[in-house]
């Protein structure tokens, strides 16, 4: 899939292929050095965005900012981003304003897991799984609404998960920041719509992806059998590929969503539906 996606990005520099979907739109991605941050900004860029790419992954990050503008012109910058900290947001979002001249899209992408019922549950686990889940959507959403704003208008996508919406007895931080990340998306497009800024948000809600996100259980069962393991319990009997989400996030990035604003967009190949 990897392949896949490097192979839009050739097509899209031949001029063939693509469709330029986000065609001369300024894209944010948090998270972008690795799995579904990585795919989306890959996918963005191959629409024809210029990306910002932030992660705490400096050596990966770069490596995706390059790959990108070797394939597709000097359209993606890297920038080391700790998205728990507030004045990192503001200089991060100054530095992309100031690189590219304004900013159309957000996606709050970073995220952590971890599998922990809530007798088990350290107080500074339950903190740093929502510091790094939902306090940094907040701090996204707050601090880029002006930008976002001041460019026209644009669109917020933040990523949530199939646990925002069904609760697992073990996922207890991680179902409660996700599921408010769903209602915090819901207060920010609602807020944007008064005040008429011309900014959707919405969020998504992958199930299982086969990202670094499923280490955890990689280092349990051993990476073949955790696939395994967590497809069974997926309707369509597979984990999700990354690039399958990132074309959900790439239609609410677009125009072609301006009319979906407040609303969840669930990718879990099936789950909700049992």
């Amino acid at each position: 899939m990897a392949a896949f996606i490097l192979g839009t990005l050739i097509l899209n520099r031949a001029g063939v292929g693509m469709t330029g979907r986000v065609g001369g739109k300024i894209a944010l991605v948090t998270g972008g050095a690795s799995g579904l941050g990585k795919s989306t900004v890959e996918l963005l860029a191959a629409e024809g965005a210029r990306v910002a790419i932030t992660d705490i992954d400096e050596d990966a990050g770069r490596a995706v900012a390059a790959s990108i503008n070797a394939l597709a012109g000097a359209n993606a910058i890297f920038l080391r981003h700790d998205v728990t900290d507030e004045d990192q947001w503001k200089s991060v979002l100054r530095d992309v304003v100031g690189a590219f001249g304004g900013l159309n899209i957000l996606v709050n992408s970073a995220g952590i897991s971890l599998t922990r019922n809530v007798e088990d549950l350290e107080l500074e686990e339950w903190r740093r799984v929502h510091a790094v889940d939902l306090d940094s959507v907040f701090l996204g959403c707050k601090h880029a609404i002006k930008d976002i704003a001041a460019s026209g208008g644009g669109s917020i996508v933040n990523i949530s998960s199939i646990a925002g919406i069904i609760a697992g007895h073990n996922m207890a931080a991680y179902n409660s920041a996700k599921a408010a990340v769903r209602h915090l998306s819901k207060s920010v497009a609602l807020h944007c719509a008064r005040k008429g800024y011309n900014i959707r948000c919405n969020s998504v809600h992958p199930a299982f992806v086969d990202t670094p996100i499923l280490d955890e259980h990689r280092e349990r069962f051993g990476a073949e059998e955790a696939l395994r393991k967590l497809g069974r319990q997926v309707p369509l009997g597979r984990v999700g590929l990354p690039v399958e989400v990132a074309y959900g996030i790439l239609y609410l990035a677009s125009d072609e969503s301006t009319y979906m604003t407040g609303s969840e967009l669930i990718i879990d190949g099936g789950i909700s539906a049992m």
